[in-house]
């Protein structure tokens, strides 16, 4: 084993896994063969895209794609019989993040793509239930068959799954996005390949398991959000019924030095319930992937522009230094009340607008049609993709700071300048506020994946943000594979008492510590004994 130095604890990178010859024709027997992906050029077209290509640090030694829950459990027992390092995801598409790459090089990838049923709709009570390969635009389309009488909570991107976008605290729109409302009861293959229903789903063919998010005893939904507990194989989904008026809305903010105060409007508006869902407030390069028409491609991996420049860009297309998309929802004399309320509170920003794109009612739904109206309709789109240059590549970095003016700005500005100064290209901003009194910062720092020295000295960056501002107080919600370790050593009350308890937890049901050693900075015994 090599070893990372990183701040007050060692962590161990361990050597790659070989997959056992015998591992391998059992798990053909399990899925067949055109369902495992074995070669390196078969298996590198299951990574993160924005990964630099020469750079092997996290290879697979294979990727299988079962389609049922026994495959599922029969994949397990193989592991744990070899005791193989497995990593799962859904659709593998958590790119930037590390997409469906592994912490441990050599794990055996499982990709649940196939598993790609929605298993119920129920238009009474509002909800679906869906296993880990569906994605936004499957769900999306069964509703509209449905009639668009009920609407999913989407993220900007309509690729990814509903199931793995949930379990790693994805940031979604609609009023269920707030706070990751909208997940409620799971099915969970655990590590000895035994299935776990959670909630009240624990009491055979119970009919409140995707109807109550809590069950008789501790609530062990959010133990497999960004864990390496078990397997999900199946999520319930609330869903939001389409409302008699909708109206999405963009506000825009025409200088830099005014997003503080635009940040205490959107709390104190949040705050009294005129602004439901998720607010995104993205800085002037991130939003103009929403206006194309305006910015062209994605200029994120440009080299910094001056801030005159984006001044008056600002002005000439109308987007200004910062904008929040938003959106109401509600009968019509109450969108038009909280309307009027959201004009009167905008006004106090000198020169800022606020754009009402449009009321759309059951009579004229069918004419929903750009980006910003389908998004906040529940709506997915591939169309940020579509602005991306193909050799551009991102890696977030997500502080959850408090949702003040003061508080979004003084890291804002941090982060700012540590990118510009480090990386020399275009700061690339968003704010979620995801509840009334938080919200947080997503730089996605945008690299040519072409370069390595760019992508090592943006990788660099990272790990310097992630230190600098945990010195502070400040922790990321969300870590890439890179950063994993590091961004959870930040999390340090207690001599690390969180961090304990989560690998005493994992130790107690993962014994082998076969799943997803490492995810998000919990490892089992095995590695931090080695």
């Amino acid at each position: 084993m090599t070893e990372r130095v990183q701040t007050g604890r060692r962590f161990p990178q361990p050597e790659p896994i070989t997959l056992p010859d015998e591992a391998r024709d059992e798990l053909i027997a399990i899925v067949g063969r055109e369902h495992l992906l074995l070669t390196e050029a078969e298996r590198d077209t299951y990574r993160d895209p924005y990964w630099h290509e020469d750079d092997r640090t996290y290879d697979s030694s294979a990727v299988v794609f079962p389609d049922s829950v026994e495959q599922v459990q029969a994949v397990v027992r193989v592991a744990s019989r070899y005791e193989i390092p497995v990593w799962t995801s859904s659709q593998g598409r958590n790119n930037g993040y590390g997409g469906p790459s592994a912490r441990v090089a050599g794990s055996l990838l499982i990709s649940l793509r196939r598993m790609n049923r929605i298993l119920e709709i129920d238009t009474e009570l509002a909800y679906a239930v869906v296993e880990p390969g569906v994605r936004w635009f499957d769900l999306y389309d069964a509703l509209h068959e449905l009639g668009d009488e009920l609407m999913v909570s989407v993220p900007d991107i309509g690729w990814g799954s509903v199931v793995g976008n949930s379990l790693d605290n994805g940031m979604t729109y609609l009023p269920l996005g707030s706070d990751w409302a909208a997940p409620c009861g799971l099915e969970v293959v655990l590590a000895d390949g035994s299935l776990l229903r959670t909630g009240m789903g624990a009491i055979p063919e119970n009919r409140s398991w995707h109807l109550y998010k809590r069950g008789l005893g501790p609530v062990l939904d959010p133990l497999f959000m960004q864990s390496n507990y078990g397997i999900v194989t199946r999520m319930g989904v609330w869903l939001m019924r389409r409302p008699r008026a909708y109206a999405p809305l963009y506000l825009s903010i025409p200088r830099d030095h005014q997003l503080g105060q635009a940040i205490d409007l959107v709390r104190e508006l949040r705050l009294d319930g005129v602004i439901r869902g998720v607010p995104n407030i993205q800085n002037l390069i991130t939003m103009g992937t929403q206006f194309p028409e305006h910015m062209g491609k994605f200029p994120g991996a440009d080299p910094t522009w001056s801030e005159e420049r984006l001044d008056r860009l600002a002005d000439e297309t109308g987007i200004g230094r910062w904008g929040v998309r938003t959106a109401l929802w509600g009968d019509p004399p109450v969108v038009e009340h909280h309307l009027a309320r959201i004009r009167e509170a905008w006004s106090a920003i000198d020169g800022g607008r606020v754009d009402h794109l449009g009321t759309f009612t059951r009579e004229n739904w069918g004419e929903i049609s750009t980006f910003m109206q389908r998004i906040s309709a529940g709506v997915p789109s591939f169309d940020m993709m579509e602005q991306m240059p193909d050799w551009v590549g991102h890696v977030g970095f997500s502080p959850i700071v408090p949702l003040t003016g003061r508080e979004v700005v003084k890291v804002v500005d941090q982060i700012k300048a540590r990118v510009i100064e480090r990386t020399g290209v275009n700061f690339v901003c968003a704010v979620f506020p995801t509840n009334d009194r938080s919200a947080m910062i997503v730089s996605a720092m945008s690299f040519d994946r072409r370069d390595p020295d760019h992508v090592r000295a943006t990788f660099d960056t990272v790990r310097e943000l992630v230190i600098e501002l945990g010195e502070q107080g400040y922790g990321e919600y969300r870590a890439h594979l890179d950063v994993m370790d590091l961004a959870a050593d930040q999390y340090s009350f207690g001599d690390h008492a969180y961090r304990r308890f989560t690998e005493a937890i994992k130790d107690a049901v993962d014994p082998k510590g076969i799943l997803s050693p490492g995810r998000h900075g919990v490892w089992p015994a095995r590695y931090r004994d080695a």
